[in-house]
């Protein structure tokens, strides 16, 4: 062999040598690279319409098709029944009544707790191409950072070169829009879905709107797993099924009457199917193809994915993650509870708080005249809500068809195995004394450490806490675990709480007040004890909306005619969310359960008040604009 050829058999064998450590490296680096993971969010429905998760639901063979090669998630629960709360604690992974997320629509946005970010965007730390297609919808001040594009044309596609990938794909076709329907459109549009295939849950009238409203919403259902089908297809184009995580979920609970907007389990109950890819099985300590019955919220969402990805839970957030490296230690995830929140939603304020624990329920409603069935005006552009209220009004209901349109008690428990639409309360059962008193105690605990910031009235919250939340929530723990013990007197009988209630009428602390009134409220006719003393909150309380709150007592009582002394709290008001919450008492007043007229002069209230857009809705509705 000649000096010549020796050079260039030696250049052949380093450029092979380097050609050959060259795919070593680069399986190396694929090896070691984490997952891409992709979301597909339907928005607004429930697990009960789905037949991989319900008997009574239609069929969804692009999710059924996730479900082969993954896992389906049985009991998976948003913790809040409406978008912008959901979505919230899915960007954060945090509880909403803890960080100030927890009202639809918002009339502030609030800050991210000080020690966390947006969870995409501890991803993009580490390298992940992170996309939004395209809802947001947050409580929440977002900062730069979060995504590399967050639009309608949003895509994994764009990204380097072998860089992973975070990507959601919102789906809207399922959305509560898609039911506000005319009669017209009924003679028109007839469903794919047989009008007879399915039960009507037995809350709702068995009419024809209604069993056309339930086959037109199976029919968004069936479109929804088209479009999963669709981002499906994508993915296996580009030849990532290998090599990706797929979650699809439901962003809450469904649109039929009752649920989105209730902590009714089909206001919560989402399905969840993840494809596990073959190349990440070691990610998963369940065996591919399963149903795995374990309790997931929305706040472990969040935690999940930074744990698959491979990156450290931060400090500060509520969830657990419950796939990834680090998901085998039984304390990483309670196997089988959940907590959920409702408050104002639009313009119908509310309280309550739930948590499931196994198969039963427990539902506290803080102020239980609030009956759920108060005018909301984006439920009621359905017209089955329409029917449903007729109905009542007419007296064609039976008891469990009438109550969501009549106050509830302040402690509900069902057993969601034998009763899943929540129609039969057994708090008052003695055979189930057990159980409600360790939910109680399981819920108690939950509002008390946050602490919930909800015992205080948004306005308050608003001019007070709104700038930091946590903060304000962590220096103020002991008056809310206050509040709390005042609110949670009406589960007393009336002789034990009549001195505690008389000393919280007395306080110098407004919000003691006022929760004693709401409580006073709840009992009622047992509290006309208190009768004199909250009479006189009506005119010489300090706060508007105890005065409002006073009032509504005397109402409630039959005792006195509200209308003057809300009508004129409205005037005085100059704060949109204050005077959204006098409207609420106001609307209330007015309903067909009290009856009372109102003459508001739309020229006396605040400019402010009366441009705000949620208080348009309840002024509409009383026909004052």
């Amino acid at each position: 062999m000649t000096i010549f050829d020796s050079r260039i058999f030696f250049t052949a064998l380093v450029i092979n040598l380097m050609y050959t450590t060259a795919l070593v490296s680069q399986a190396k680096q694929m090896e070691d690279r984490p997952p891409n993971i992709v979301w597909i969010t339907s928005e607004d429905n429930s697990k009960h319409y789905l037949d991989l998760f319900d008997d009574n639901g239609v069929p969804t063979p692009h999710i059924q098709s996730l479900a082969e090669k993954g896992l389906i998630f049985n009991r998976a629960f948003s913790n809040a029944p409406v978008c912008s709360v959901a979505r919230s604690a899915i960007i954060t992974g945090c509880y909403g009544p803890r960080i100030g997320t927890q009202f639809h629509r918002k009339m502030v946005m609030v800050p991210m707790p000080d020690s966390l970010k947006m969870f995409p965007a501890y991803l993009r730390q580490v390298g992940y191409y992170t996309t939004n297609n395209s809802k947001e919808d947050y409580n929440i001040r977002k900062r730069d950072g979060v995504w590399d594009e967050s639009s309608k044309k949003a895509s994994w596609r764009n990204r380097n070169e072998n860089q992973p990938f975070f990507h959601v794909f919102n789906i809207g076709v399922s959305h509560e829009s898609s039911m506000h329907f005319t009669h017209e459109d009924m003679d028109d549009t007839l469903p794919e879905t047989d009008q007879n295939s399915f039960k009507v849950e037995p809350k709702h009238p068995d009419t024809e709107l209604f069993k056309y409203t339930n086959a037109l919403y199976r029919d968004k259902i069936r479109e929804m797993d088209r479009q999963v089908g669709t981002v499906i297809n994508e993915l296996r184009a580009d030849g990532r099924l290998d090599d990706t995580f797929i979650f699809y979920f439901g962003d809450h609970g469904g649109v039929l009457p009752g649920s989105k907007g209730y902590l009714y389990e089909t206001g919560l109950h989402v399905p969840m199917v993840v494809h596990v890819p073959e190349k990440y099985k070691h990610l998963v300590n369940k065996p591919v193809g399963s149903t795995v019955n374990d309790f997931i919220s929305f706040i472990d969402l969040a935690p999940t994915v930074l744990n698959l990805a491979g990156v450290t839970k931060p400090k500060g957030m509520d969830g657990k993650a419950f796939l990834g490296p680090d998901n085998s230690n039984p304390e990483v995830h309670a196997p089988d509870e959940t907590y959920s929140y409702a408050d104002r939603f639009d313009e119908k304020y509310d309280m309550v708080r739930a948590v499931r624990k196994g198969k039963y329920k427990y539902i506290r409603n803080y102020q239980p005249f609030n009956f759920d069935g108060l005018m909301n005006n984006y439920r009621y552009k359905q017209l089955a809500y329409q029917e449903w209220k007729a109905l009542y009004d007419k007296g064609e209901l039976n008891k469990t068809q009438s109550a969501f349109f009549e106050a509830r008690p302040c402690e509900m428990l069902f057993n969601i195995d034998e009763d899943p639409y929540e129609t039969k309360n057994l708090a008052n059962d003695p055979a189930y004394k057990t159980t409600l008193i360790d939910l109680r105690n399981r819920l108690n605990t939950w509002v008390k450490g946050m602490p919930d910031l909800s015992f205080y009235p948004e306005h308050v919250l608003i001019d007070k806490a709104f700038e930091n939340p946590v903060a304000f929530g962590q220096k103020h723990k002991e008056e809310i675990i206050k509040y709390i013990e005042i609110a949670n007197l009406g589960l007393l009988n009336f002789k034990e709480a009549k001195n505690s209630l008389a000393a919280a009428l007395d306080s110098s602390d407004p919000w003691e007040r006022y929760w004693a009134i709401i409580v006073c409220s709840t009992f009622g006719e047992q509290a006309m004890a208190m009768g004199a003393k909250i009479k006189s909150i009506t005119t010489k309380d300090p706060e508007l909306i105890n005065r409002v709150r006073a009032a509504e007592f005397m109402a409630i009582m039959k005792q006195s005619d509200p209308s003057a002394v809300m009508t004129n709290a409205l005037y005085k008001s100059d704060k949109p969310s204050e005077a959204l919450l006098i409207l609420n008492s106001v609307v209330l007043m007015n309903s067909s359960n009290y009856n009372y007229t109102f003459d508001i002069d739309l020229n006396k209230i605040s400019k402010v008040v009366a441009e705000d857009s949620e208080v348009k809705l309840r002024l509409k509705y009383l026909n004052i604009i």
